[in-house]
């Protein structure tokens, strides 16, 4: 494969949306094109190129050897067109489109009631909250900004802890009022749990029930952080919930929260490309100073 006989280099743009994307169809949705101009686009690419750079099956586009080493040159391109697209925008106006993809809980709960402060200061700016329990790869430019649970374990990642939060034993008052008493940390084991479903879990950070111990039993799983609370209000059983999400909740009561008590962290992630974006800068300032100053909710309770 000769790199030199690219016939058009915008040819790469869609190159890249379905070596992410594995179809057509999404890579069209990408680029903002119909799915027959992305594939025109890639033969074009080919045979340019002459080679194949794709494995077609039912299940989608893979890449090929030469695909995979075509990749590397492309995303190489792509990283320094966004670095020129981005130098000199200090002392412009705050404006585009910056995605964020975030835990459900904390891209609803926090980061939605809050964002609209930051379009209103400037017009110009859109965002967009991806509140998902997923893992969100900077580097396919699913998202601007990723929060996640961990330190990043892609390459090219500017990372910052935000915080660490709390998580308590919630369960709602009727439930408590019919079920056995909970005196001590053992009785617990004794009571249904609403959890999350163990093998799909996105993070190991959300493996709670462990710190119960080995009789704990979840009744009621969902994938959804939100579904669980709801459930717990319904009074379904206990639930492991973040203090930041409880708090927006009045019907959630803390249960042993002298005896029981976990700690987690969120982390922002932007790929080094981006860092200096003035619009996806504003976005990532604001959410810091947002987390800063609600330091306090995510530590939850005194206890």
């Amino acid at each position: 494969m000769n790199p030199k006989k690219l016939r058009n280099w915008d040819d790469l743009r869609f190159f890249l949306a379905v070596a992410r994307t594995g179809t057509l169809t999404a890579a069209g949705t990408q680029t903002g094109t119909e799915h027959t101009t992305v594939a025109r686009r890639i033969q074009a690419l080919e045979e340019g190129l002459d080679s194949r750079l794709f494995h077609r099956s039912n299940l989608g586009y893979a890449l090929t050897p030469a695909g995979e080493a075509l990749l590397a040159t492309a995303e190489a391109m792509e990283s320094a067109f966004v670095s020129a697209a981005t130098t000199g925008t200090e002392g412009r106006s705050i404006a585009g489109t910056v995605r964020i993809g975030a835990p459900d809980g904390f891209g609803s709960v926090f980061l939605a009631p809050r964002m609209h402060r930051l379009t209103q200061a400037h017009p110009g700016l859109e965002v967009e909250i991806m509140a998902t329990a997923r893992i969100f790869s900077l580097s396919k430019r699913e998202a601007d900004i990723v929060i996640s649970l961990s330190a990043p374990q892609q390459a090219r990642v500017v990372a910052r802890r935000l915080t660490d939060y709390r998580l308590f034993v919630y369960a709602a008052p009727g439930y408590l009022d019919r079920a056995e008493p909970i005196r001590t940390l053992a009785d617990l084991r004794r009571h249904p749990f609403v959890s999350y479903i163990e093998d799909m879990l996105f993070a190991r950070e959300l493996n709670y029930l462990n710190v119960i111990g080995p009789e704990a039993a979840a009744r009621l799983r969902s994938t959804n952080l939100l579904a669980q609370v709801h459930a717990t209000l319904a009074g379904a059983g206990l639930c492991i919930v973040p203090a930041f999400i409880a708090g927006a909740h009045p019907g959630l009561v803390p249960v042993l929260p002298a005896e029981l008590s976990l700690t987690r962290a969120f982390h922002m992630h932007i790929h080094e490309d981006n860092r200096k974006a003035a619009h996806i800068r504003e976005v990532a300032a604001f959410i810091a100073r947002e987390v800063e100053g609600a330091r306090d909710l995510f530590a939850g309770p005194a206890v």
